[in-house]
């Protein structure tokens, strides 16, 4: 059997983080991901909102690092939970469980500040000055 889900999009809120009572962090955060297919009339794609769960280092990465509108590739699996509400009835989840989630976007692509040294159209490169000629091969 094989339950493996990759999955790209945009995080609908800041992801959430709690503890257990033994400590361990838990964090929950939205993708939204686009359909494949054709777009609607206005020119936009189905999208799917998933409910993602990450557990322990993985869980304080992204809400370290990650907030609302930031891109995100993650992976893992499908899982479902079941629980009885206040009201005794019986409840259904089904979300993704992260167990790795990456970047997709650049931080200023993101909405978040560029770097210090980051100036537009300025090279990355410098002259160097010390140059003596003398290759080593």
């Amino acid at each position: 059997m094989l339950n493996s889900c990759v999955i790209m999009g945009r995080f609908t809120a800041e992801p959430e983080l709690r503890k257990t009572t033994s400590g361990t962090s838990c964090c929950s955060f939205t993708l939204a991901v686009e359909r494949e297919g054709k777009p609607d009339e206005s020119g936009k794609h189905a999208t799917d909102f998933i409910d993602c769960v990450a557990w322990r280092s993985t869980a304080e990465f992204i809400c370290k690092y990650f907030s609302k509108g930031r891109m995100a590739v993650a992976e893992g699996r499908m899982q479902t939970r079941t629980w009885k509400d206040k009201h005794d009835q019986s409840r259904k989840n089904t979300e993704m469980r992260a167990d790795s989630v990456y970047f997709a976007d650049s931080k200023r692509d993101g909405g978040g500040a560029a770097p210090a040294e980051y100036a537009p159209g300025a090279s990355a490169f410098s002259e160097l000055t010390d140059d003596d000629g003398d290759l080593p091969f």
